[in-house]
């Protein structure tokens, strides 16, 4: 369907004409736009969580994406909308609706809060919405580096947190808050074409060591990509939040607890099709615990087969 762009007649906005990788100098220019429709995001919007006291402004909407900025932010910087609007549309096309709504809420600022959160559809404390809101002590002028990285990272918080209709992500306390985000960019990237920072950020993971669950785990060298590498790619990812779904346990549509690692390896061994303790004693080693936890998974969990 075509798409529609939506805002209040009279006010203006101003749009990139050009969708490149990257966006350092953006030129802009004038579009026309229409009158809006009665589910038109909130001109204005009163953050009331954690330290956010921020009234942020909208500054673009359309069916997919709301992109909001605090006074700090130069209002003329447009490439959030574009980028957070192709990753959105690639998240809901590999791991499904995301809420009724199912819109994207972009919330940035400068000079303040030097991080980002996300929250999801189920979440009262952000209006039941989806949310990335990010702070950083510099400026949003460009769409490479620590910019794009912080606010597709976000977006990968709300895909293992809100996907398939379920809420919590029982992976957590076993990936935290960086491992699967790795992956998730890399996939995210590598699709939508944007080669240098898929580049980059594969090199970056070449070297890059970890404390848990052993000292020195390389997460993304030896445990994600040569999964997504090898054994399915982006349908691997997806279909880990797919079993997730169908067979670990809820109340009602919430997860009602965390994996243990036996669990942990046995859906993504599920994913993938193969068995993956060699890969994950590899990555991690294999303490005595969790071949216990492995094979008590199977049996709890007999849906999930692979060879």
């Amino acid at each position: 369907m075509k798409k529609k762009l939506r805002i209040l007649a009279l006010l203006s906005l101003t749009f990139v004409a050009v969708h490149g990788e990257s966006c350092k100098n953006d030129t802009t220019e004038k579009i026309k736009l229409e009158v809006p429709s009665a589910d038109a995001p909130p001109l204005t919007w009163q953050e009331h969580w954690f330290e956010h006291k921020q009234l942020v402004k909208r500054v673009y909407y359309d069916d997919n994406v709301a992109v909001y900025y605090d006074d700090a932010v130069d209002k003329n910087i447009t490439w959030p909308a574009r980028k957070m609007e192709d990753i959105w549309k690639y998240v809901k096309k590999t791991y499904g609706t995301f809420g009724k709504e199912g819109r994207l809420y972009v919330i940035l600022h400068s000079g303040k809060y030097g991080g980002g959160h996300p929250a999801t559809y189920f979440d009262e404390s952000h209006d039941y919405r989806n949310v990335i809101d990010v702070g950083q002590a510099g400026l949003w002028t460009d769409s490479t580096g620590w910019n794009l990285g912080a606010t597709a990272h976000e977006v990968g918080h709300i895909v293992e947190g809100g996907s398939k209709n379920v809420h919590n992500s029982p992976a957590f306390p076993i990936w935290g808050d960086s491992k699967w985000m790795e992956i998730f960019q890399y996939d995210v990237y590598k699709a939508l074409g944007w080669n240098d920072a898929a580049t980059s950020l594969f090199a970056e993971m070449q070297t890059k060591h970890d404390d848990f669950p052993v000292a020195g785990a390389q997460w993304f060298r030896n445990w994600f990509y040569p999964i997504y590498n090898e054994h399915g790619g982006t349908a691997t990812l997806n279909k880990f939040f797919d079993l997730l779904a169908k067979n670990f346990p809820k109340n009602g549509n919430a997860y009602s607890r965390n994996m243990n690692w036996g669990e942990f390896v046995h859906f993504w061994s599920g994913a993938a099709g193969v068995d993956l303790k060699a890969q994950a004693t590899l990555a991690f080693g294999w303490p005595a615990e969790w071949e216990t936890q492995f094979q008590q998974a199977k049996k709890d969990f007999p849906a999930i087969s692979y060879k």
